[in-house]
């Protein structure tokens, strides 16, 4: 054979393989609103930094006729490339070979994918689109899987790991994307569960449809699986792009920079009437963060879930820093089991990857309730608490209006080891409110009162003269100071600038026991 025959053969075995499940399979995947595998990578990576591997695997599987329905590439396209100049890994499921589904070959190929990010220190992406594990290979096709779960367990806390699902994904398969730090779902095309409708309906006579059982929608607002909702699959991916900006490579390196034209020293004058005077009145937390950071540029993740605290990323002086935030719009800020679970994840990302946690709290406490204690209030607080408590990345606390009780513990205070904590004039710091403690204090007291109303009233503004401001707390040194809320912003960044080299030794183990 000669070097021109050569060439043509390695030419069109490539051609095959980027024809992925042919003309017809293409045309459907696009009637469905769905982008082809390589169309996706395309829009995710920078133009023309594609660089593929293993495009000529085949899959070994001589059963079932599977030896003459042999494709290059075996469903699922995989390589490297560049996000705004930085290096990153990606595999994207191709749902037009096999119906995207996961046999040992396509599994392997991943598996080579994780290996490679995580010895050169890149980031993960993976664009999910299969019909699952594929049947005729039976358990090599769930020992794939089994390989992807645990390098995607030995990469966590090494590299950032983002799923993009765009497509079918059920069974075991949902465990790879459970693990990674971020969850990106397609709305209307985009499912997720362990057992499908039909399975349901058999075990447990339930019925239920694909989308609500499993849809995006479902798991951004109810079951909290997913971190965000993509009207399309170009929006999804960018959604992508802009969480890998945020990010460090690695857990060895410190988050990019992003240049700003807004002074560090901005007064922020709105904040001074942001909170109402009425201590029961809600306003949005929201209004605070985006007076806060860089350009009000606020990428929140869960928006839909748990929606008693907001948690996302923004810049502050042009560092990258994770906000967490009590939102008194929703159960008055209270903390619960979801809202618990939410912020504990996102703090430990934070830690993970040397990214600064700005907590903006305004809290009147754990949510009571039968339904929370019998859930496990007290597991899923200790989840938050633990969090904070491990975490030793810069952490700075303002606390906008109350903190009570454990709560106030919880939300990173200079207890456990905040770094930087401060309050505005109005806050206020005690074990409840005034009402309730006056209640328990001065129970007989007030039985025995001529005018238990006006003594009552009398008692409480006495409460609050002592325990309704931040006061007390900054004489004991738990806050480091009183500001007003105007300085908010020059104050954080000035504290994070003291705090960027900031280093914390603790004991060396294995790993803690996180209270899961």
């Amino acid at each position: 054979m000669s070097t021109e025959q050569r060439l043509n053969d390695l030419r069109a075995r490539k051609a095959r393989s980027e024809a992925g499940g042919g003309a017809a399979r293409v045309e459907a995947q696009h009637k469905r609103g769905k982008l082809t595998a390589r169309e996706r990578l395309e829009l995710l990576l920078d133009d023309g930094s594609f660089q593929e591997m293993d495009s000529l695997v085949e899959h070994r599987c001589r059963d079932f006729d599977m030896d003459k329905k042999i494709i290059p590439g075996d469903g699922v396209v995989t390589g490297h490339g560049t996000i705004d100049g930085r290096e990153v890994f990606a595999f994207s499921q191709d749902f037009t070979v096999y119906g995207g589904s996961l046999g040992e070959m396509h599994g392997l190929k991943i598996c080579k994918v994780l290996d490679m990010a995580l010895k050169t220190g890149r980031p993960v992406i993976g664009l999910n689109d299969s019909g699952g594990a594929r049947i005729q290979e039976g358990v090599a096709s769930l020992g794939s899987y089994a390989e992807i779960f645990f390098r995607n367990v030995r990469a966590s806390g090494v590299i950032p790991q983002i799923s993009v699902i765009m497509g079918p994904c059920a069974g075991g398969a949902v465990y790879s994307p459970a693990i990674t730090d971020f969850v990106i779902m397609v709305d209307k095309t985009a499912h997720m569960f362990i057992t499908g409708p039909e399975v349901i309906k058999t075990v447990t006579n339930e019925d239920v449809s694909f989308e609500d059982l499993g849809g995006a929608n479902t798991h951004g607002s109810r079951s909290g699986v997913s971190h965000f909702t993509a009207q399309s699959d170009e929006e999804a991916l960018n959604t992508a792009r802009d969480l890998i900006k945020m990010f460090p490579l690695n857990n060895l390196e410190k988050p990019p920079g992003q240049k700003s034209s807004d002074p560090p020293n901005r007064s922020c004058e709105k904040l001074d009437s942001i909170v109402p005077e009425d201590p029961s009145k809600p306003y949005d937390v929201k209004g605070v963060i985006n007076e806060i950071l860089d350009d009000g540029a606020f990428l929140e993740t869960q928006a839909d879930w748990a929606m008693n605290i907001v948690c996302g990323f923004g810049h502050l002086s042009g560092n990258t820093v994770g906000v967490v935030a009590n939102q008194p719009q929703h159960l008055a800020g209270c903390l619960d089991i979801d809202a618990s679970d939410k912020a504990a994840r996102f703090v430990r990302f934070c830690d993970a990857f040397n990214i600064p946690i700005i907590t903006l709290e305004d809290v009147p406490g754990f949510l009571p309730g039968i339904s929370q204690e019998w859930g496990g209030i007290i597991r899923h607080g200790a989840k938050l608490l633990y969090a904070y408590s491990e975490a030793t990345v810069p952490k700075l606390t303002v606390i906008l209006r109350k903190a009570y009780g454990g709560a106030y513990d919880v939300m990173s205070s200079k207890h456990i080891r905040g770094d930087y904590n401060v309050a505005w004039p109005g806050a206020k710091l005690a074990v409840m409110g005034a009402d309730g403690a006056v209640q328990i204090i001065h129970r007989n007291r007030l039985k025995g009162a001529r005018d238990p109303e006006g003594e009552r009233t009398r008692l409480i503004e006495d409460f609050e003269e002592k325990f309704a401001n931040p006061y007390k707390a900054a004489g004991l040194g738990y806050l480091d100071d009183v500001i007003e809320p105007n300085q908010t912003r020059d104050r954080l960044c000035r504290a994070l600038e003291m705090l960027l080299d900031k280093e914390e030794i603790r004991p060396a183990r294995k790993h803690g026991n996180i209270p899961l």
